[in-house]
């Protein structure tokens, strides 16, 4: 197993409220883990609220005895909304401090996904797939067809999120599992990336890349050529690098 993961402040924004960590070892019963949080909040409740939320999170999978993955992300996940609930409301400075998760995890030829808000994992292979789906406002308008793909793309409510680590008592998680192949290739990234770069154009950088840090860098260059509106996060995995079909 390969990855490279790489956070950019963009070419708008002072702070960075992005937040990735990509270990290809052990984090408790769990073999690898890999996992992007896109801040939000006014002065430093952002960074504060993705950060913290990583941090909760592996601790809480670290000590966590159960051997089935979605379990123990569902338990991390569930533990590191009330702890960001808690920190919120324990400070004004942190009031209303929320963020999005994406975390994955390989096991064999297997990959498992949970997603709470609008940053992404997309798998690569023939083609490029989004597997989560986006938690926002303008996403729901396109599921009940009140806009379109290309209207969604410049929308003014683009950035409004329908869920968060943080927003409520209880959080809603989608959970995603896939059979990887051999030639895979995963894109975690916040909606920095997404947001600045077309899927197409997205795939295109991804197949012509010569390894994963070529590709991170290239795609954090091409997001900040657009615009870069936006910090942005970047965790990229090749998972079956030399394993037997």
């Amino acid at each position: 197993m390969k990855s490279y993961c790489v956070t950019d402040v963009g070419q708008k924004r002072t702070t960075n409220q992005d937040f990735v960590y990509a270990s290809g070892g052990l984090v408790g019963n769990l073999p690898n883990l890999f996992v992007v949080a896109d801040g939000m909040g006014g002065h430093n409740a952002g960074d504060e609220a993705s950060s913290y939320t990583v941090e909760v999170l592996l601790e809480d999978i670290r000590k966590n005895q159960d051997t089935n993955p979605i379990k123990i992300i569902r338990s991390a996940i569930e533990t590191a909304n009330n702890k960001v609930m808690e920190k919120s409301s324990s400070s004004e400075a942190l009031a209303g401090m929320g963020t999005t998760l994406v975390v994955a995890t390989i096991i064999g030829q297997y990959l498992y996904v949970a997603n709470v808000g609008d940053s992404r994992l997309y798998l690569i292979s023939d083609k490029i797939l989004q597997i989560t789906k986006d938690h926002s406002l303008v996403e729901e308008m396109v599921r009940i067809g009140e806009i379109n793909r290309e209207q969604a793309r410049n929308h003014p409510d683009k950035n409004i999120i329908t869920r968060a680590i943080g927003a409520r008592k209880k959080v809603v998680i989608d959970f995603f599992d896939m059979r990887l192949q051999r030639g895979d290739i995963i894109l975690m990234c916040s909606d920095g990336l997404s947001n600045m770069i077309e899927d197409a154009e997205i795939e295109k950088i991804v197949k012509s890349g010569p390894n994963l840090q070529w590709i991170g860098n290239e795609l954090i260059a091409r997001a900040n050529q657009n615009g870069g509106k936006d910090n942005i996060a970047v965790v990229l995995i090749e998972p079956l690098t030399g394993e037997v079909e």
